[in-house]
């Protein structure tokens, strides 16, 4: 697999697609930090990490709205990928839907959304685009 961010994303934007309440991931370290973001800002419900195997997995719980059935995340879009690398500055940081959503970033300080990197001053890597 040559990326497994990619990857990552798709098997939820998919789990989404078919109302799916759980989707299972391989781990690694990247994907854990991403998941933590989308947890901490509320794209998704619950998430655990199970360690059986030499690499383990992620079990993601994925939010869905109890009146209308609709997921919190509308879309995920992968921005750098290993074909092309998008970096950017902290003057440059993006801003998804005009501040509505985020932008996972991997920094010096490790991964973070595109607020958190403006206010450390910090650029990196844009990994992809959740709203």
């Amino acid at each position: 697999m040559t990326d497994p961010i990619a990857d990552y994303l798709t098997r939820v934007r998919n789990a989404i697609m078919a109302n799916h309440r759980v989707v299972e991931i391989p781990a690694s370290n990247l994907k854990r930090e991403i998941t933590k973001i989308l947890m901490e800002k509320g794209y998704i419900l619950n998430y655990k990490f199970v360690d059986e195997g030499p690499q383990g997995s992620i079990k993601i719980a994925l939010k869905y709205d109890p009146v209308n059935k609709v997921n919190a995340i509308k879309k995920l879009i992968r921005i750098s990928s290993p074909g092309l690398r998008k970096y950017v500055g902290y003057k440059d940081m993006p801003r998804v839907l005009n501040g509505l959503g985020i932008a996972v970033v991997s920094t010096s300080k490790g991964v973070m959304t595109d607020k958190e990197a403006r206010e450390l001053k910090v650029g990196g890597e844009v990994m992809c685009y959740v709203y």
